[in-house]
């Protein structure tokens, strides 16, 4: 679409920008652009999977490197408000792939400060999953922050906290009491009017005293953590623990698959599994490998055939389930 667009426009009106959108995890064309030459991604995500392909075509390369004004990523969550604008103005429901330029026009808008200008955002694609809307629903509000609050464990502490998050509208909280020694950890999230405004309820948590964190680019966090029931382990009870997400294709059948797969003499000692309607299945897995054996499981795991992420030194988990 980009090459034909591009071909006709700079044919006819040659001083019309024209600007390619691609997704963060499968930006092949703005690789190969930048790189002057074509580029072969190592895996790309499929979450807009109507544009996610490893290798751009030969003769689309040669188009758009030679004719395209500028490329935009996007991320998975402004591919999902763009999904939600995209409703919003029509009452018609797009893809991902299909609210790309959506997403690009508004991201590029942002990044050039041009103002006055008349921008045209081709949307095209609507096949979209119902059970796929719980997940573009949860990401659309990008006006939500997500963070990790600690604050003492005493009366009147939640009180002073919110305190500083209010008036804004908190949409999510989660605590656990755990003890009188410990601070209290909370996941919370809440609407900002921007990134100005989010960052000053962060400046203030911290200026109060409470440690905070911002996690609103925390995947782990948003997809797992989040939703998951457990808690933390019990100390020396999981030892040896690495934890990872995993992603592989979801069809019917696949999650036993993958624990057949996974099931190779170490202890699964945490599972999280979600299903969002998509084409790829996330799982969150702790796994209690000793350290000698740790070089051999990650050579299976490289074997296993599944794109997976080390979490084990992520925040969210060590401050949430250890």
């Amino acid at each position: 679409m980009l090459a034909g667009i591009a071909a006709y426009v700079k044919r006819v009106r040659p001083g019309v920008l024209v600007i390619g959108v691609e997704a963060e995890d499968a930006a092949g064309m703005t690789a190969s652009i930048k790189a002057g030459k074509l580029t072969t991604l190592d895996q790309v995500g499929i979450f807009a999977d109507g544009a996610a392909v490893r290798t751009v075509g030969t003769e689309t390369f040669r188009i758009c490197n030679e004719l395209v004004d500028d490329m935009v990523t996007v991320s998975n969550d402004e591919i999902c408000a763009a999904i939600k604008d995209g409703f919003m103005d029509t009452r018609s429901i797009l893809e991902p792939a299909g609210a790309l330029a959506i997403a690009g026009t508004k991201k590029w808008v942002a990044q050039s400060n041009v103002k006055d200008n008349t921008y045209v955002a081709l949307a095209s694609g609507a096949n979209m999953d119902f059970d796929r809307l719980r997940f573009v629903s949860e990401r659309a509000d990008l006006s939500e922050t997500l963070v990790s609050v600690e604050i003492p464990e005493r009366p009147g502490a939640f009180r002073a906290m919110m305190n500083i998050v209010e008036p804004r509208n908190v949409t999510e909280f989660s605590y656990r009491y755990c003890d009188r020694k410990t601070a209290a950890s909370v996941m919370m999230s809440f609407q900002a009017k921007g990134p100005g405004d989010a960052q000053s309820v962060i400046n203030a948590l911290a200026a109060d005293g409470c440690a905070t964190r911002d996690l609103s680019g925390n995947e782990l966090a948003k997809a797992h953590a989040r939703h998951l029931v457990g808690g933390r382990s019990k100390t020396g009870e999981v030892e040896n623990e690495l934890l990872y997400r995993f992603e592989f294709p979801e069809r019917p059948g696949a999650l036993s698959q993958f624990l057949d797969t996974l099931n190779h003499g170490w202890n699964v000692s945490l599972f999280h599994y979600r299903n969002h309607g998509a084409d790829i299945g996330r799982v969150l897995v702790g796994v209690q490998v000793p350290p000698d054996e740790v070089p051999q499981h990650r050579a299976f795991l490289d074997r296993l055939g599944y794109v997976y992420h080390p979490e084990t030194e992520n925040p969210v988990y060590q401050q949430f389930m250890r």
